[in-house]
């Protein structure tokens, strides 16, 4: 038991002895002593609530489950609250050890899997090309001509992320037509 809870006990059992000595324990309790524990079970209703408070109570507690959970999504996107996983945070290390277990199959047993998705990155471009390199970039990643000029002038940079490998290739032969070298990762 910890020290809290013992001392707790040992209070309850004092008050039982002292209770249980005299001779009528249940008349001898004095008004403050049941005006004490009367205080002491409705602690809840002691505590003084807002008349505003007690209104959304009273509302929210008329809401069928539906409108509660409407209730529910509308706060949390008004408020940007984000959407844990039942568990909350305590589900995170306990996910860990399956995956880690799955890691260590894949590794006794290696399968060459052909990738399906690749990224694109910008490596190099023909200074002669270049205008023709930033209308293409614009294209491709839809951003303004000033956006694509700085994109093209800070390169080797990724232009694009979990590309189809047919759509990749495109793209990797477009680009070497106008003179830009593209890598596929």
């Amino acid at each position: 038991m910890s020290l809290s809870c013992r001392y707790a006990a040992q209070c309850c059992a004092r008050q039982l002895r002292a209770t249980a000595s005299t001779s009528a324990s249940v008349r001898a309790v004095s008004a403050p002593a049941l005006q004490r524990i009367a205080r002491r079970h409705n602690s809840t209703e002691a505590a003084a609530v807002s008349p505003k408070i007690s209104g959304i109570v009273d509302q929210i507690s008329q809401l069928t489950l539906l409108e509660t959970a409407d209730l529910v999504a509308s706060l949390k996107s008004r408020l940007n609250i984000p959407d844990l996983p039942v568990g909350g945070f305590a589900a995170g290390p306990a996910a860990a050890a399956p995956a880690a277990a799955a890691a260590e199959e894949v590794d006794e047993a290696p399968v060459v899997a052909e990738k399906s998705l690749f990224t694109l990155k910008l490596t190099a471009f023909d200074p002669a090309a270049k205008p023709k390199v930033i209308k293409e970039i614009k294209a491709l990643l839809g951003l303004s001509l000033v956006d694509s000029k700085k994109f093209v002038e800070s390169a080797p940079k990724v232009m694009k992320e979990s590309v189809p490998k047919e759509d990749a290739e495109k793209i990797v032969a477009t680009m070497k037509e106008l003179g830009a070298t593209v890598v596929l990762e």
